[in-house]
């Protein structure tokens, strides 16, 4: 995506239809929402975006022709790697037996399953060795505990390159790389550190410098770092400060403008952050973007919400990916803010402890 935070629509989001009783906001950008609020909408969200996904994953299939140069990557194995990927830290954020948790691990099991179990991935870095892109992909299974032995067997070698080491790309996506490379297991080959440094967000940017590519950016950034919200340790003082006084803005202008998938995006790295979860800024944004979610369970990328309650009322390719980050905005979140829930119990004298 390439619009800007402050380019699209000026309506309220939810203009004109009637609020979802699960909303506890306004549905005004920057609206201050109650405490509780987002945990008030959290699970429905989320099994709301896992049912929708679900209902769709054969638009995640693969075409047969996946590996002839014609094929568009972008369009066949980058959703079915979002999948995997999101679908992934779903499963391990959410609690065993329950529902959300089994169903994430089925998507992540079909998208193996639609990889061949790795096979098709090692035929992708035999035809494109100089490629990233079937590496990543394959980290996200790796990370998960699916492994392929000849993939990694060819993998090994060539990601010993200097051409690999040498690969010219973005700072976020180098750290990317990094991350991959922590996940298969092997050495990585150059310092998180200081490629992170030279990302927009290592280098603390004016705040007032943000707008959509910027904004992608710093998301994937602490993504990468944090291996997805996994290890919230690994983002720097600095860097958890400057995000905690900016993200509530930076929301704040993504809502005015109908940024949605990037608002969850922003979600994601609010609820990635170490410490106590930021609850003002997530009961202020969460009932706006559960009052923009579709009853179906989908999320548009952006624009006004559609307001028909027919199946279907976006086309796929516009909705997958924030309906996914939804979920996986939602999963984070509710970690986040039960994790800080049960440290304020353990830390409040004469204040009882209840275990659900």
């Amino acid at each position: 995506m390439t619009t800007t935070a402050t380019e699209g629509p000026r309506e309220t989001p939810g203009a004109g239809r009637p609020a979802r009783e699960h909303s506890s906001s306004s549905g005004t950008p920057g609206a201050s929402g109650a405490p509780g609020a987002a945990l008030a909408v959290l699970p429905g969200v989320l099994a709301s975006a896992l049912a929708w996904t679900d209902a769709h994953r054969t638009r995640f299939a693969l075409p047969d022709d996946v590996l002839e140069p014609h094929t568009q990557v972008n369009a066949t194995l980058k959703p079915l790697g979002e999948l995997a990927q999101l679908g992934s830290t779903i499963r391990r954020t959410t609690a065993p037996g329950a529902p959300e948790h089994e169903l994430a691990g089925d998507l992540v099991a079909y998208a193996w399953e639609q990889l061949h179990e790795g096979a098709l991935l090692l035929e992708l870095l035999r035809a494109e060795p100089f490629a990233a892109y079937p590496y990543e992909i394959y980290a996200a299974f790796a990370g998960y505990g699916l492994r392929h032995e000849g993939f990694e067997a060819l993998a090994r070698p060539l990601t010993a390159t200097r051409a690999w080491a040498h690969t010219e790309q973005h700072a976020n996506r180098q750290l990317g790389l990094v991350n991959s490379e922590r996940r298969v297991g092997v050495v990585t080959h150059t310092d998180a550190g200081g490629v992170l440094s030279r990302t927009w967000l290592g280098g603390l940017s004016e705040p007032w410098m943000f707008e959509g590519p910027s904004g992608y950016a710093l998301t994937h950034t602490v993504f990468h770092l944090t291996d997805w919200g996994r290890m919230p340790d690994r983002v720097p003082g600095k860097i958890d400060g400057y995000l905690r006084t900016w993200l509530p803005a930076w929301t704040d202008g993504c809502l005015e403008s109908g940024q949605w998938d990037l608002t969850g995006e922003l979600l994601a790295v609010a609820a990635s952050l170490p410490g106590p979860a930021p609850a003002e800024l997530l009961d202020a944004v969460w009932p706006v973007l559960a009052d923009v979610q579709h009853p179906t369970g989908c999320v548009p990328e952006t624009g006004v919400p559609v307001q028909d309650p027919a199946p279907g009322p976006y086309p796929f390719i516009d909705c997958y990916h924030s309906t996914l980050v939804t979920a996986f905005a939602a999963a984070l979140s509710l970690r986040s803010l039960r994790q800080t829930d049960a440290r304020t119990d353990e830390t409040t004298p004469g204040r009882e402890r209840h275990t659900p």
